[in-house]
């Protein structure tokens, strides 16, 4: 099936545009699966053609049938405008912002954002003069008060992928719709398979494609999507950066992006269960997971999300560093990175208060991310059994010493 054949994308599951959308083997030979386009020089036949302009495509960068085809897919989940297939999740991020700023604005970041994105805002964009300030994630619509006449662009992150706080995006739209500011939302965790923020009223939504649409750990990759408004600025600013991903990367998107929905309902299973059971464990203190209705955001999230991801906080209780490499350390199974949506499982110790300016974070205990990927749940569990217990004789131990 072609995209022309597609026809009302409001019509087919999230499955089947999945499967089939972005592909078309009878263009490709009867081959399934788009191949790699790989290749900077189009060629034109006559002088006609070069001074027309109006070929399919023009120079290797621009695009070919390979990224296309993740774009097709990706813009039809979202219920974008158009997609443009980027090399990163941060680089959809600058784009984003880039598109929306010039010097003497301002852009209002939440506190719970992914760190690459904030380090982005401090540097580059204080260089060119933009301003940054940032906000309560639970700000819902207080944002008002907190846009300006310089401010342009309010970025979100829903979950945040650390602290996992979730925003009230229909209040946050309503107040930058008001003023005619850009809403960005990443929305990487949930995938537009569970979530899809420009229904809700964003203008812009990010993907680090590298974790849930990639899936296997093996290649960068980010999205942008946008509304008709907000698409002829960006793709401008796109161009005029060079952004672009190769074909060899965009074929891995796209294997990935055909088992999307497979994987997402494995992983939110999973990662639910693991979640659930650690809230039973004496060494936890707190589980931070959206999809919990002891989460502080559950009834929001119950509201805009319709599933949840992989990715997870545990609050241990408080130890010295001896313990938490006591647990990660002695891990079979869980490994330590820094990335996640892959099909191995990760555990990565995090200092949310290194980075917190608007809510300083002030939990005592260690904060460790968990992605839980699709090995046996109960493989897992034994897994993180046995470091609770490696955790609680050091913690044990720190405190005998502390009292001596």
């Amino acid at each position: 099936m072609s995209d022309e054949d597609a026809g009302d994308f409001d019509a087919l599951s999230m499955e089947t545009l999945l499967t089939h959308l972005g592909r078309d083997p009878h263009e490709q030979f009867g081959f399934v699966n788009t191949p790699v386009y790989r290749g900077s020089t189009v060629l034109f036949k006559t002088l006609a053609d070069l001074e027309a302009q109006d070929q399919r495509f023009l120079y290797g960068r621009a695009g070919n049938p390979t990224t296309e085809g993740v774009e097709a897919i990706v813009t039809a989940l979202e219920g974008a405008h158009a997609t443009k297939l980027v090399p990163s999740g941060l680089a959809a991020i600058t784009i984003a912002l880039l598109s929306c700023v010039r010097a003497g604005d301002e852009v209002l970041i939440s506190d719970s954002a992914y760190d690459p994105g904030r380090v982005f805002a401090n540097g580059f964009l204080a260089r060119m003069g933009v301003s940054t300030r940032y906000f309560d994630p639970r700000i819902g619509a207080g944002i008002a008060g907190m846009i300006g006449p310089k401010t342009k662009a309010v970025l979100a992150e829903s979950p945040g992928s650390v602290t996992f706080e979730v925003h009230d995006l229909p209040a946050m739209a309503a107040a930058t719709k008001a003023t005619g500011i850009c809403l960005i939302v990443d929305n990487s965790w949930a995938s537009p398979l569970f979530h899809q923020p420009l229904k809700l009223g964003a203008d812009i939504v990010v993907h680090a494609g590298t974790k849930m649409f990639v899936g296997h750990s093996d290649a960068f990759a980010g999205t942008i999507s946008a509304t008709q408004t907000r698409w002829a600025e960006v793709e401008k600013t796109r161009k005029s950066l060079g952004f672009f991903t190769s074909a060899d990367e965009a074929f891995l998107v796209a294997r990935g992006l055909r088992t999307l929905s497979i994987r997402m309902k494995e992983h939110e299973r999973r990662a639910l269960d693991i979640a659930a059971w650690l809230e039973g464990q004496p060494e936890v203190d707190v589980v931070l997971h959206p999809a919990l209705p002891s989460h502080p955001d559950h009834a929001i999230f119950k509201r805009d999300f319709t599933g949840s991801g992989s990715l997870f906080g545990v609050l241990l209780k408080a130890a010295p560093r001896e313990a938490v490499a006591a647990f990660v350390d002695g891990l079979k199974l869980f490994t330590m990175g820094y990335s996640w949506g892959g099909y191995e499982s990760l555990c990565l110790p995090t200092n949310p208060a290194r980075m917190r300016t608007a809510v300083p974070w002030t939990a005592s205990g260690n904060l460790l991310r968990l992605h839980i990927g699709l090995e046996g749940v109960d493989d897992l569990k034994a897994d993180l059994s046995a470091a609770l217990q490696r955790y609680q004789v050091a913690r044990s131990r720190g405190s005998s010493s502390i009292a001596h």
